[in-house]
């Protein structure tokens, strides 16, 4: 069995994902009722006390994908216009820690949000205008655009979709997980490619 911290990816009925939770989040909702059906690899067993009559110990299985029923208060995040919430956490999970202007993989604390276009020089603090860069390409770079500062973009930003937000929020994302989530990701979507070049 996994550790207790491994997240569990919860869906709607129809299969779309929602959200990480974790074991304990989809023990009460498989305790409420709301869980209609599981998928992927069991994960976590969980035992309960003894029965008095049958003598038996009560037991719940949690598998690594539940679909849940219910209102979700999720479909505007379905929507073609949705945006999800940028952090640099999630920033630096869809550029895979690369510095997009020398090409080396870092480690979160040598990381920066750069913006292509200077918020000075009316740049967005958005998905579509933001990537992730090294400290010392950031310093460097300044507030220029990458033709003034005579850098080379790697790659285009891009805003995530819902589903790909869930992935990049993900820790630890199991293979049955990243299977299920990647039927999901649109087809051409640049995470797509990436993972599976890896």
């Amino acid at each position: 069995m996994l550790l207790l911290s491994q997240q569990i990816l919860r869906t709607d009925l129809a299969g779309m994902p929602l959200e990480w939770i974790d074991y304990k989040a989809a023990a009460r909702l498989y305790f409420l009722g709301q869980v209609a059906y599981s998928c992927g690899n069991p994960m976590i067993l969980l035992r309960g006390g003894i029965n008095a009559r049958t003598r038996t110990q009560s037991e719940l299985q949690i598998h690594s994908i539940i679909a849940t029923q219910g209102a979700h208060h999720g479909p505007t995040k379905f929507a073609d216009d949705y945006v999800p919430p940028l952090s640099n956490r999630t920033l630096f999970q869809r550029d895979d820690h690369l510095c997009m202007y020398c090409g080396g993989r870092f480690s979160p604390r040598y990381l920066s949000r750069d913006h292509v276009r200077p918020v000075s020089k009316g740049g967005q603090d958005d998905w579509n205008n933001v990537v992730t860069a090294c400290v010392r390409c950031n310093n460097y770079k300044a507030g220029r655009t990458p033709e003034d500062a005579q850098m080379q973009l790697l790659a285009v930003p891009f805003a995530p979709t819902h589903v790909e937000y869930i992935y990049l929020m993900g820790r630890n994302v199991l293979t049955d997980q990243m299977a299920f989530l990647r039927a999901h990701f649109p087809r051409s979507s640049p995470l797509l490619r990436r993972l599976a070049d890896a």
